[in-house]
């Protein structure tokens, strides 16, 4: 076969593929190709090609440099097309060859093949001939995807439920599957190529076939069978070339229809009632297996039906949905019973369970009314929580309007705000003393938010926080090119940002001795100068410095300035710990719980038992230790009403207060009582927590202030 009929038959195949739409290409070239082709030197004549063609049979042969790799493809056709142009047998083939032909890949699917209409096709990988698919490669691929649809095609046919048969334009049957063989009792081979008329007189398939129309939902006898069939066309190119009839046998389906249609009557009347219920109905089988959930009973517990239908009462209350079981028992004698139930999404609900007796007088349903009634329990748990805080909250701070920043149940708490009020009234530097977590940050938002700067920023700078590097940029900025990295427009300090307004210095013990000389000037000459510059700028800002420290120790020690400590210490603020002051602990409490309530959406309260364990517990962490206890317990709590805390892994040994100390208090001085106890909190710390990083999160400190202290007492710490 020559080039010119090989094109000519691959079109043919490749319409047929374009019209038999469903084919289904899942074979690779490599699954038909020819492995180890024959290929020739890009150096070779014209006449060595023609004798390899010759000799071996084949339409064309790939054209191979040195290296072996595809430059040309030399078909018969160009052969003969130059002998006849030339005769010139010894001409180097590459004057002649394809330069650019068509090739494919090995994993190329096979569909390649068909619409590719080429005699021969190398199949190459990375340049190099591996493989050439001939004409009757193409038509074996071909063949091989018809007949792998065919038997798809019966396969799918075969397992329809329903049942199928085709006729021609002469009425003749040319398909029966399966189901149609069943339901008429006949075989295939007895069927095929009759007329449909003699199987199925009442048919009337050969109608469609005539009109070109489809007909739904007819029905005809066959025996004593009630058959039901919908008839369409066939129709090729928009010729129609036969009629395919699907059908189904309904003859039981007749003979309960009536009773089906009552049944659905009823059964959508029931439906209308249950669902128009304003209360919660589910309904139960006798082991309390949930058959139905109407729209109130989800509205009101806010579980979705598809969680509680087909499980038992009981696996739902396994699984923490429910907390309370059916009481089947007390059903037993057919009266009703009322339970109050609580599900996990916090509601609690009303459940009046009524039983359904069969006429053997044994529970065949049972119905259960559901009300919500979080609400009162919402109220009343209200009126308990503030007749157990009552003695809490008989003074209010509503005059100064800091109730949501500070609890000042403590005498010494009410001491200390009233001092912040008056010192904000006045424009002097104040230092803040005590623990990490007792609210220092508080007491500075309080000095500013009531003081005459109040309109302007209050800007937080926790010194232990910045790399030593950049705090002085941070705090003065820096002029363009001020050092490698800095940007080119430079950068204005928080003294500048601050200007007006207030600066929080956080943690100021821990400020570098070369940085506390310029703060120094800042406060006196109220003058900065930025990093890399020599213009002095004048900024007007409060400082508010805080520290949990001992700075007058640190100044005998020389790691603090004396002058710049005296210039902090105008005005000396000390924050009690929290375990000096618990009385304040259910006013923080509440405030806590509201604010986390508020935060992720819950409706949660502490019990009194709880608070009176948090009054038990010293809080080495302070207030923000207090804070993140609640605020853990709250989410992980499956319950509103918080009996129980967690107050973490061995709470009891690693908060004892009782083994701070290896000798008697008595025997101590102040200074070294205090220095003993700091560092066995730290080393336990260390010990339990394994890194600095994670031990300071845990005591409330910062990482820096923890290595210092960790060096001081000379206790070796891990890697962060």
């Amino acid at each position: 076969m020559d080039d010119l009929k090989a094109a000519h038959f691959l079109d043919q195949l490749n319409n047929l593929l374009i019209e038999t739409k469903t084919l289904k290409m899942n074979e690779k070239v490599s699954d038909f190709m020819r492995p180890h082709p024959i290929v020739i030197k890009s150096t070779a004549t014209l006449k060595d090609a023609i004798e390899i063609i010759i000799n071996n049979r084949i339409d064309g042969v790939p054209v191979v440099d040195e290296e072996n790799m595809m430059v040309g493809l030399v078909t018969k056709t160009l052969a003969l097309r130059e002998i006849n142009r030339s005769n010139d047998l010894q001409q180097n083939i590459s004057k002649i060859m394809k330069t650019d032909p068509i090739v494919t890949e090995p994993d190329e699917d096979i569909s390649t093949l068909i619409t590719v209409n080429v005699g021969c096709l190398p199949v190459v990988t990375d340049r190099k001939v591996v493989g050439m698919v001939t004409l009757s490669d193409t038509v074996r691929a071909y063949f091989s995807s018809i007949i792998n649809l065919k038997e798809e095609l019966d396969t799918v046919i075969n397992s329809a439920y329903n049942g199928i048969i085709t006729i021609d334009t002469d009425g003749n049957v040319r398909l029966i599957n399966s189901a149609a063989e069943k339901t008429l009792g006949m075989l295939k081979k007895d069927v095929l190529g009759c007329p449909l008329s003699q199987i199925l007189p009442d048919s009337n398939l050969y109608d469609v076939v005539r009109s070109g129309k489809t007909d739904f939902g007819q029905k005809i006898n066959f025996g004593d069978k009630i058959l039901v069939t919908n008839k369409s066309p066939l129709a090729h190119k928009d010729n129609i070339i036969g009629a395919v009839a699907v059908f189904q046998d309904i003859s039981d389906f007749e003979l309960i229809s009536e009773e089906l249609h009552y049944t659905k009557s009823l059964k959508e009347e029931l439906a209308t009632i249950i669902e128009s219920s304003f209360d919660g109905i589910y309904l139960t089988d006798s082991s309390g297996r949930i058959l139905r959930v109407n729209e109130a009973f989800t509205r009101i517990t806010g579980i979705g039906s598809e969680e509680l239908l087909n499980k038992t009462v009981d696996e739902l209350v396994e699984r923490g949905v429910f907390k309370h079981t059916i009481p089947l028992e007390a059903l037993a004698d057919g009266r009703p019973v009322t339970i109050s139930q609580e599900v996990r999404t916090g509601k609690t609900i009303l459940v009046t369970s009524n039983p359904i007796m069969d006429a053997d007088g044994h529970i065949s349903r049972i119905v259960h009314n559901a009300r919500d009634i979080t609400e009162l329990n919402n109220l009343k748990n209200k009126l308990e929580q503030a007749e157990s805080l009552s003695q809490h909250y008989r003074e209010q701070l509503n005059k100064i309007k800091i109730s949501n920043k500070y609890i000042t149940k403590a005498q010494s708490s009410k001491a200390l705000i009233e001092l912040v009020m008056r010192l904000s009234a006045v424009d002097t530097t104040v230092l803040i003393t005590g623990e990490s977590g007792v609210g220092k940050e508080i007491i500075a938002e309080i000095l500013h938010e009531n003081s005459d700067r109040r309109d302007k920023l209050m800007v937080t700078v926790n010194c232990a926080a910045i790399p030593e590097n950049l705090l002085e940029s941070e705090l003065f900025g820096y002029e363009a090119g001020a050092f490698t990295g800095a940007s080119r427009k430079g950068k204005i300090g928080t003294f500048e940002l601050a200007n007006g307004g207030t600066i929080f210095l956080d943690e100021i013990s821990e400020l570098p001795l070369n940085l506390q000389s310029k703060l120094l000037r800042a406060l006196q000459q109220k003058v900065i100068t930025r990093l890399g510059g020599n213009k002095p700028l004048k900024v007007d800002v409060r400082i508010i410095a805080a520290t949990n420290q001992n700075l007058l120790d640190m100044v005998s020690r020389k790691e603090f300035r004396n002058d710049l400590f005296y210039r902090l210490n105008v005005i000396p603020i000390k924050i009690l710990p929290l375990r000096d002051r618990k009385e304040e602990i259910p006013d923080l409490v509440s405030h806590f719980t509201k604010l986390f309530n508020k935060k992720y959406k819950l409706n949660k309260r502490l019990d009194e038992m709880a608070v009176y364990d948090l009054m038990q517990y010293n809080w080495p962490g302070n207030i923000r230790e207090l804070q993140n206890m609640i605020e853990r317990n709250m989410i992980t709590s499956e319950k509103d009403v918080i009996k129980s805390l967690d107050f973490g892994e061995d709470k009891p040994d690693r908060y004892r207060t009782d083994t701070a100390f290896k000798e008697p208090l008595s025997a101590l001085k102040l200074k070294t009582a205090v220095e003993n106890m700091e560092r066995d909190i730290i080393q336990e710390a260390l010990h339990h927590h394994g890194t600095s990083r994670k031990a300071a999160f845990a005591l409330g400190i910062s990482q820096p202030t923890i290595v210092r202290k960790a060096s001081k007492y000379k206790i070796k710490i891990k890697a962060c």
